[in-house]
């Protein structure tokens, strides 16, 4: 019988859940109305009395305070502006991507300057460059050479910040780096 494997789905960022008019539980609690002025600490039948008579919404906006906080505003319109401004972090974090450089036993010449090039333009762009060398047959032979390439290849890069230093694994040698800043 013949396995298949489905990717998960990835995970929605939630905004966060704020208990709203009813749903607060606290007998009383510190309520701020919709200008940001201070009311002071009031029972939360009165809180709601207040809510209401403005026609708007009576959120617990800071559950661990002593007493709990919570404001007299729009909920749809708060619930909006938290999803714009979660959307906003998450367009402002940069994301770092490992990108791969294969070289072999024997590249010399253009081969080995267009890969270095590259290099450079993956360092300059912010990310992360993981260099392999792979040896196969008789090459598995010569990983002091093979080491020796790779490091004159890091040396070409010029100011480079190693992240994982060289690795030898079977017939693979890896390094990741990085531009130091």
């Amino acid at each position: 019988m013949q396995r298949r494997y489905r990717k998960r789905p990835p995970k929605r960022q939630e905004v966060k859940k704020y208990r709203v008019n009813e749903e607060i539980t606290a007998p009383e609690i510190f309520v701020i109305d919709e200008e940001g002025n201070k009311l002071g600490v009031m029972s939360r039948d009165e809180a709601l009395k207040r809510a209401e008579e403005a026609e708007l919404d009576l959120v617990e906006v800071f559950p661990a305070g002593n007493p709990p906080v919570a404001k007299i505003l729009n909920y749809g319109q708060f619930k909006y502006e938290q999803e714009k401004k979660l959307k906003k972090q998450k367009a402002a974090q940069k994301k770092i991507d490992t990108k791969g450089i294969k070289l072999s036993f024997r590249i010399k010449g253009k081969d080995l300057e267009m890969r270095r090039n590259q290099a450079l333009k993956f360092l300059e762009e912010g990310h992360n460059v993981k260099i392999e060398l792979r040896m196969q047959g008789r090459e598995k032979a010569h990983t002091d050479r093979a080491v020796e390439m790779v490091e004159n290849f890091l040396k070409s890069l010029g100011n480079v910040n190693i992240i994982n230093p060289i690795n030898k694994q079977g017939g693979r040698i890896t390094v990741e780096v990085n531009l130091k800043k």
